[in-house]
């Protein structure tokens, strides 16, 4: 009699321990609520691979994005335009420039967005509700030099910002190749560079790349290019 009530507990027990178990697979989903993705992957201050907070260059603080690289001074025929709110994205642009010898250009809107995270997703949210197309601060000079655009931003509201689309509709795509390109942090990484190719209908367009913050190096890079084949 006994064993059979030891039994009888043993497998209570194993019950309610299943029962209560995180991983069970049957637990309901808690219902959903819509948040922004991070501007330019990382909320200020909870970066995958932060930089050195001493670093007064660092190029993941909004509020001191660094040193404007972005006047272009050669006679490339490659451009990386892109639009970098914490500097992830503008350090995505920099390499590939670096490394296909590129100019570059920030694309700076009229009205800078909030440094604050929350009141920049804010204003993101409102301008992608609106399908606003936010005014640009800046021009490319000599665009008709240009034979390959490379067009970056980060994922804000499962797509690009609207600015991307003030810029593509600022210029004439026609004979152009467009790459897109984005920095993301867990997904619409494809949404978004749809969404350039989309915004560029009369160019032709190669494969584009999206990274995440921590695999932004030479290495990933310089695979994507040479498998679109503009680096050997």
């Amino acid at each position: 009699m006994k064993k059979y009530l030891i039994f009888l507990m043993m497998a209570a027990a194993i019950a309610m321990f299943g029962s209560c178990s995180p991983e069970d697979e049957n637990e309901p989903e808690m219902p959903g609520i819509e948040t922004p993705e991070t501007p330019d992957e990382e909320e200020p201050g909870d970066q995958e691979e932060p930089d050195n907070p001493d670093n007064p260059d660092n190029p993941d603080d909004p509020n001191n994005p660094g040193e404007n690289p972005d006047t272009p001074e050669s006679d490339s025929k490659i451009l990386v335009a892109y639009f970098s709110w914490g500097g992830t994205t503008q350090r995505m642009a920099q390499e590939i420039a670096s490394q296909t010898g590129a100019d570059l250009f920030r694309i700076e809107p009229t009205v800078p967005y909030p440094t604050d995270y929350t009141e920049c997703t804010e204003v993101a949210l409102a301008e992608r509700d609106n399908d606003a197309r936010p005014a640009i601060a800046n021009n490319v000079e000599n665009w008709e030099q240009y034979d390959v655009i490379f067009i970056g931003s980060p994922v804000w509201w499962h797509t690009a910002p609207m600015i991307i689309a003030t810029f593509a509709e600022s210029y004439d795509f026609s004979g152009k190749t467009v790459v897109p390109f984005c920095t993301y942090s867990a997904t619409y990484r494809d949404e978004t560079l749809a969404r350039i190719v989309e915004l560029t209908p009369d160019a032709e367009h190669l494969t584009g790349e999206g990274l995440t913050s921590g695999r932004i190096n030479e290495q990933n890079i310089s695979s994507w290019l040479k498998e679109i084949g503009l680096i050997e």
